[in-house]
Parts: structure tokens; C-alpha cells; sequence
């Protein structure tokens, strides 16, 4: 039986199309509200079709010394092309979005993201609270 923990991966996502790169300052002052960007493909773009396509990134933060993660929010892509033929419609969600947090304490941020046909992938980054 496997764990979630055997099955999420993880890369360099300057080299796979399938990791959420987060973008967000290293350092922040305590309470300071700060812009957090998740994108997945930011180098290698990921195909956003019907048949394959990111449905979802979430960001989580583990603050330090402790073991709980506290999931700050989630992006849902919930449009990949679909119309009458199957990635000819009008509309496509891009899987990239930008979530607004305050810290109080240093920790880790983490986002997961989930691919249709590769699963589930996270990256990590950590955030200094001065």
C-alpha cells in the first residue's frame, strides 16, 4: 500500500514542466501582507488540454519547529479548452496564480500540484519573518 508521501514528486522545474515553481521574497517583515506567485510550466510549458492538464496548485507553510502544515490556499483550473469538440473552446485556465499571505513566524512554504496524467508534484521554499 502506498503512502501520499511515496507517491507526490519532486524535480528541478527548470527541467520538468510538471513542478509549481513558487516566487515569493526570501525575507518579510512580520505581518507584512506579501504576494506569493505558483506557477506551474514557467519553463517548460505544460500542455493545458482536455485530455492533460493542471486542475490545481496548493500552498501550504510549516512554520518552524513544528510538524503541521497549514495549507494557505489553492488555485483550481477548471477550464482546459472544453466546447462541443474537445479543446476548441473559448476559454483556457493557465495554471499560474498569485496568493496574498502575512507571516508571523519563519517557516517553509510548500506547493503541490496536481497533474491529471503524472499525479501529484511539490517544491519547497523557505521564508525568513524578521
Amino acid at each position: 500500500m502506498s503512502t501520499l508521501a511515496s507517491v507526490i514528486k519532486t524535480a528541478d522545474w527548470k527541467a520538468e514542466k510538471h513542478v509549481p515553481v513558487i516566487t515569493a521574497p526570501d525575507s518579510v517583515m512580520a505581518g507584512e501582507r506579501v504576494a506569493i506567485d505558483l506557477e506551474v510550466g514557467k519553463e517548460i510549458a505544460h500542455p493545458n488540454t482536455v485530455e492533460h492538464h493542471i486542475a490545481w496548485i496548493k500552498l501550504y507553510f510549516v512554520a518552524e519547529g513544528s510538524a503541521l502544515p497549514t495549507e494557505v490556499g489553492r488555485i483550481e483550473f477548471t477550464t482546459h479548452g472544453e466546447a462541443a469538440t474537445a479543446n476548441e473552446g473559448f476559454v483556457h485556465a493557465e495554471s499560474a496564480g498569485t496568493i496574498n499571505a502575512s507571516f508571523k513566524k519563519s517557516g517553509k512554504l510548500i506547493a503541490v500540484s496536481y497533474c491529471n496524467i503524472h499525479g501529484l508534484w511539490e517544491s519547497e521554499k523557505d521564508i525568513v519573518v524578521k
